[in-house]
């Protein structure tokens, strides 16, 4: 089961007021001879300031520490945040200490003894170094079984969707329209030209063969994928003819980046059905590749306008928003965007 963000949230308090107390209150058995006015109120100190300490280290390590490849430097930053909350926690007992001794009644001797380890600084440093990297560990082993769990859910979710894909593959990813007109328009070029007509037959096969086979693996080559494209922009050109203008731009270092399958074939599809095909005079779709510091950047971009294709379903734009996610989290973005009369879908993608 996958934990949503306010749950996990009330859980970390729940542990964070149970552990303090059982922590703070295991002293009422060790001082037993202690008064219960000072038990009380160094309960109560205790509890606040390990909570307050603690969620301050918290709130760093979950801002500057990732477990994503947890490495030397995440280490390091680790030690020096638990370091320096030790210093803060043991300050904080040494104020109470100081104040309790100061504006508090002291009712007998067991009281002033543990007093006067609050003001012996190294007793109380090593003390919360202690006890501060106690909950340090116990909080990285959560955060590390939370994680694995995560990831254990998202490699079933991914499972879950290539599956799904595929069974859908011709209602979702090859347009069941597409296959039609295709088909319609291969049959008419025989009458003109049967040696183009079986080329376009090859062209379809290849793309049926690509849907069916490609959907079982996570990445391929992106020319392997651009070749698809080709077969269908031939394929739509037989309907289309020059109204559809198709240009790449794909710089060369990109054509052995792997991609997810499928990808950049239902951006031009989606351009060629939503943009050119609804235009008279028709247009044109530009493909373009590049690579952007860390990241690959694939845009297609076609003549028209976004709200022409709202009326769709969407369910292979859908499909590549789900698809990316799942293999890349929040480091791949998928946008759609109109941009003076053309609408231009852009892809990021971590480089591995």
């Amino acid at each position: 089961m996958e934990l949503t963000p306010s749950k996990r949230n009330r859980i970390y308090w729940l542990l964070q007021l149970l552990g303090w107390s059982s922590v703070n209150l295991l002293s009422v058995f060790v001082l037993k001879k202690a008064s219960f006015e000072f038990l009380f109120y160094s309960n109560l100190a205790g509890i606040f300031i390990g909570v307050f300490s603690t969620h301050l280290l918290r709130t760093y390590l979950k801002r500057n520490v990732s477990m994503e490849g947890f490495g030397v430097k995440e280490i390091i930053k680790v030690v020096l945040a638990t370091f320096l909350i030790s210093m803060l926690y043991g300050a904080l007992g040494y104020l109470f200490g100081h104040f309790y001794g100061k504006y508090m009644p002291i009712e007998n001797e067991i009281d002033l003894t543990i007093l006067s380890i609050y003001d012996s600084w190294w007793v109380l440093f090593l003390n919360s170094v202690l006890v501060i990297f106690g909950w340090v560990v116990c909080y990285l082993v959560i955060k590390a079984l939370l994680k694995l769990n995560a990831d254990r859910i998202e490699r079933l979710q991914l499972n879950a969707t290539l599956k799904q894909a595929q069974l859908n593959t011709l209602k979702g990813q090859i347009n069941p329209h597409f296959m039609f007109n295709s088909l319609n328009n291969i049959r008419g070029l025989m009458l003109e030209d049967v040696e183009k007509s079986r080329d376009m037959l090859t062209k379809l096969s290849e793309i049926l063969r690509y849907s069916l086979t490609k959907n079982n693996v996570n990445a391929i080559a992106l020319e392997e994928e651009l070749e698809m494209v080709e077969n269908y922009i031939d394929l739509s050109k037989i309907q289309l003819e020059d109204r559809l203008q198709f240009i790449k731009e794909v710089a060369p270092e990109t054509l052995t980046l792997a991609i997810p399958p499928m990808i950049v074939q239902l951006l031009v599809e989606n351009a060629a059905k939503h943009g050119i095909s609804n235009l008279k005079g028709g247009g044109r779709i530009l493909l373009k590749t590049e690579i952007d510091k860390d990241r690959l950047c694939i845009k297609v971009i076609n003549t028209g306008k976004l709200q022409m294709a709202k009326g769709s379903t969407q369910l292979g734009l859908e499909n590549i928003r789900r698809r990316l996610h799942l293999l890349y989290g929040d480091t791949a973005v998928f946008s759609l965007t109109e941009e003076k009369d053309e609408v231009v879908a852009n892809i990021k993608i971590p480089l591995a």
